[in-house]
């Protein structure tokens, strides 16, 4: 696996985009500081940029830095969770301005499986997580589902198609400042 996330590293700071297992489904990755990859990411998904991306992070302290206030609930809400979920902020920071919503929130998920958190905390970065599909179409399931227009429009193949078998997406809940919640997705 450290070759592997030897590849992902290099990709990715080169502005590269990944196709790689997350802990829900199949994503579509880069670096979420590069506004240049986040804008090939769009182009890829044949998606608007007004639709704000999600990233995933290592571990809950690497919120703190791209964000400008966690409201303590959201590590009470990391830690009760029974499946993955997406946290939406207020106050993005350090990543790129397109990756952020025009309210100026961002979805930011603790990634749960091993192979994203060494991955992310390798990089030292957040990387962005989005489903491997065209907008529009339904979200592949395996693996095998992936649209040839998806695996031939990015940079490197994780081979790991084994660890991309939740094929469920992650709960979406946005949390304000003064600790209200509004569950979006369960």
């Amino acid at each position: 696996m450290e070759e592997i996330i030897k590849h992902c590293i290099e990709h990715l700071n080169q502005g590269g985009l990944l196709l790689y297992p997350t802990d829900t489904v199949w994503g579509i990755g880069c670096d979420a500081v590069n506004e240049e990859a986040v804008k090939r990411v769009y182009a890829l998904k044949q998606r608007e940029d007004s639709k704000a991306l999600i990233c995933l992070v290592a571990h809950p302290g690497m919120l703190r830095q791209h964000v400008d206030q966690v409201p303590p609930v959201a590590f009470d809400l990391i830690d009760q969770a029974e499946k993955p979920t997406t946290l939406i902020f207020d106050g993005a920071q350090n990543v790129a301005t397109n990756l952020v919503a025009k309210d100026g929130s961002i979805g930011m998920r603790v990634a749960s499986d091993i192979f994203c958190q060494q991955l992310i905390g390798q990089f030292g970065r957040p990387i962005v997580s989005t489903s491997a599909n065209v907008s529009g179409q339904p979200t592949p399931l395996s693996f095998e589902e992936i649209a040839p227009v998806i695996l031939k429009g990015v940079d490197y193949v994780v081979p790991l198609p084994e660890l991309g078998k939740s094929s469920k997406p992650s709960s979406v809940v946005r949390l304000k400042p003064d600790g209200s919640v509004l569950v979006i997705r369960e």
